[in-house]
């Protein structure tokens, strides 16, 4: 092989990525002579760095679908929810029997008690239950509200929280239940956005009950097989 035909297969071989070392031992030249040939050309990745090269582009390339997928979902959400509309009376009375019935507390064929006690920890299932007790009639004084909480959290900024939401004083509130934090449990419940479960109790309410079971009697019928 020419010197011509050797400095221009070294020129390709550092294109491709080789090191001075490999070059040279291709073509049996000294690594000086492959350093004069190809001092010009850029220096190649380590194996290592087109890794990172390669997974910062990943990431690069997920973060934005992650942008773009969400922003579709959100379109989609927005898209039905502009079909529902505001809701009339009457589906508000039905939402939020529903509600209750998915999350509220029931009587039981061995605790009869018919008590009314809403608890979650969704912001939107809560204002969704107050507008129901709203439309039955329910006042201000009749109910009762206290937070559930983990008792390794914040519990004073949860009250704070929920006072902001619901436009409600923090002295309104009843002492808090706080759970027992256990250790070896892995919670994904935590940080910042954590604020606990809201209870809200409400009081004579034993035929508030029967109206939200009454409720779901319909709903069952009308729907039933």
């Amino acid at each position: 092989m020419t010197k011509r035909a050797e400095r221009e297969q070294a020129r390709r071989l550092r294109l491709d990525g080789l090191t001075y070392g490999e070059i040279a031992a291709a073509l049996k030249v000294s690594k000086s002579s492959v350093s004069l040939w190809t001092r010009d050309l850029p220096h190649p990745t380590t194996p290592g760095q087109k890794l990172d090269a390669r997974m910062a582009g990943l990431k690069r390339y997920f973060d934005l679908r992650r942008v773009r997928v969400t922003a579709e979902r959100q379109a989609e959400k927005q898209a039905w929810a502009d079909v529902i509309g505001e809701l009339s009376e009457r589906e508000l009375l039905i939402a939020g029997a529903v509600a209750y019935w998915a999350e509220g507390g029931k009587a039981k064929p061995w605790r009869p008690t018919e008590h009314v006690v809403f608890i979650n920890s969704d912001p939107g299932m809560i204002t969704l239950f107050l507008a129901y007790l709203r439309a039955v009639g329910v006042t201000p004084d009749r109910l009762r509200l206290r937070i559930s909480i983990h008792e390794s959290a914040d519990v004073e900024a949860a009250s704070r929280y929920w006072s902001a939401l619901l436009g409600v004083p923090v002295d309104r509130f009843q002492r808090p239940t706080l759970k027992r934090h256990v250790a070896t449990t892995q919670r994904k419940n935590v940080g910042e956005d954590y604020h606990g479960c809201l209870v809200i109790g409400v009081l004579k309410s034993a035929g508030l009950y029967r109206r939200i079971e009454g409720t779901r009697w319909a709903v069952r019928e009308a729907h039933t097989v």
